[in-house]
């Protein structure tokens, strides 16, 4: 029997955590769902994880043994993802509690930092909330994820995350894309002055695997590496968040679905990139890539 996931006869070499973003001066921060995900990731060369679960949803908390497990097979630095459900950022007192106690355990099986976000009715961030959220999550790092790109003023935003203490926040410029977004987050890592991280996510669907007569080609969900550049050199950013997910198929032989995981090789091909002249795009190693929005996305309503 062979479980999915299992070797297949091509090897991948694993290649040093964050070298390919370390020396063209950007950290690279990569959302996974899976233990193989985030081993793809280390490998790939980034820097570090950000684990949730259900992508379909945009992200939500992980379970504790994804967790452990994920932290037995990899030493970069992992940050977890706290939101109970799907949906929007306005969250119950029952909701609350939840999230305080997934805070504690994450804490308690190893997290290296915590991910969330939390809203007002108005738009607003819950400075209340968050204020709680971060005393427990205290002493590890904070960030504010893309609930960010919901606020009614996104300047205004960024000071009152300041001001509650979070290190970083992600954002895609409260548009369609980073790229689309790219003005906005120019300005806010302008205001920032080096006080918070403002780390682009880079959107991405992934696209379904497509026959063709070389069936070892594969077509690449995500970013090029020319859209990666351009927002590099037009944000001034250092740190960037993707998935970098492929689309496969299923193992199962019977009623098999199509699976989806981070890739190693398309992570490291696009960090490398940034050094190295464009790949020509009629050579094999052109991958067809999108850059999408998390509005629009037929598969993800939220890549966090």
């Amino acid at each position: 029997m062979k479980r999915q996931g299992a070797s297949s006869g091509r090897k991948r070499a694993r290649i040093p955590s964050g070298k390919a973003g370390a020396a063209n001066g950007f950290l690279m921060e990569v959302c996974v769902d899976s233990v193989e995900s985030a081993v793809n990731a280390e490998r790939g060369g980034a820097d570090r994880i950000e684990l949730c679960s259900g992508l379909v949803e945009g992200g939500t908390t992980p379970s504790m043994g994804v967790l452990q497990v994920v932290k037995q097979y990899v030493q970069i630095p992992v940050f977890v993802m706290i939101r109970p459900r799907g949906g929007d950022f306005l969250y119950s007192d029952r909701e609350v509690e939840v999230m305080k106690a997934d805070i504690r355990l994450a804490k308690l099986y190893g997290a290296d930092g915590l991910v969330f976000g939390a809203l007002t009715e108005d738009g607003h961030i819950d400075k209340e909330l968050c204020m709680s959220l971060i005393a427990i999550c205290r002493p590890l790092p904070v960030t504010f994820h893309r609930a960010f790109d919901m606020v009614h003023d996104p300047m205004a935003a960024l000071e009152t995350l300041l001001t509650l203490g979070f290190e970083r926040v992600l954002t895609s410029g409260c548009d369609i894309s980073a790229l689309e977004g790219l003005p906005l987050i120019k300005r806010l890592i302008d205001q920032a002055k080096g006080r918070i991280v403002v780390m682009p996510g880079l959107s991405d669907i992934t696209v379904p695997p497509r026959k063709r007569v070389n069936e070892s080609e594969r077509v690449w969900g995500g970013i090029t590496d020319r859209n990666l550049q351009r927002i590099l050199e037009g944000s001034g950013a250092t740190e960037f968040h993707c998935s970098a997910r492929l689309a496969r198929d299923s193992g199962m032989k019977f009623r098999g679905l199509t699976d989806t995981a981070t890739d190693s090789e398309f992570l490291f091909r696009l960090m490398e990139a940034q050094s190295q002249t464009c790949i020509p795009q009629d050579s094999e190693e052109y991958y067809s890539l999108q850059c999408t929005s998390f509005y629009a996305s037929p598969f993800y309503s939220l890549v966090l």
